[in-house]
């Protein structure tokens, strides 16, 4: 099964390049970096849903697939997978482009848990989809 299919069809959620900053010293990219990078993609799209705050509580599942590289362009796909009364459960599918003429690799997937809060950072209802 081609993990790729169809993804030129699709908008990333955020999109950027591995720099030298981001790499240990065998030129591999932390995990820990893209962990961030998911949690900030997660975020974004849970934030939309929520319509307001939302905090991460729970990383289910985390998998480094591929190892990502200085210079390759990183682009993180985030949805929705299950709205919960106050929480929201979100999948994060990253790919890196290491050629900008080849087909990008699936690197990492995880599924993340975030929960709205109001101003004074309490649980708050999550706004379902119709």
């Amino acid at each position: 099964m081609d993990e790729t299919n169809g993804l030129e069809e699709k908008m990333p959620t955020i999109r950027l390049v591995a720099m030298p900053a981001d790499a240990n010293a065998s030129g591999d990219i932390f995990g820990g970096w893209i962990m961030s990078q998911v949690d900030i993609a997660g975020s974004v799209v849970a934030t939309r849903q929520a319509k307001g705050h939302v905090v991460t509580v729970a990383v289910n599942s985390f998998e480094f697939q591929q190892p990502v590289f200085i210079g390759d362009l990183i682009s993180c796909y985030a949805e929705v997978s299950h709205v919960g009364n106050t929480s929201l459960t979100v999948a994060v599918k990253v790919y890196a482009e290491r050629s900008r003429l080849a087909s990008p690799v699936k690197v990492t997937q995880a599924v993340l848990t975030y929960v709205a809060v109001d101003d004074q950072r309490k649980p708050r209802p999550v706004n379902r989809p119709i």
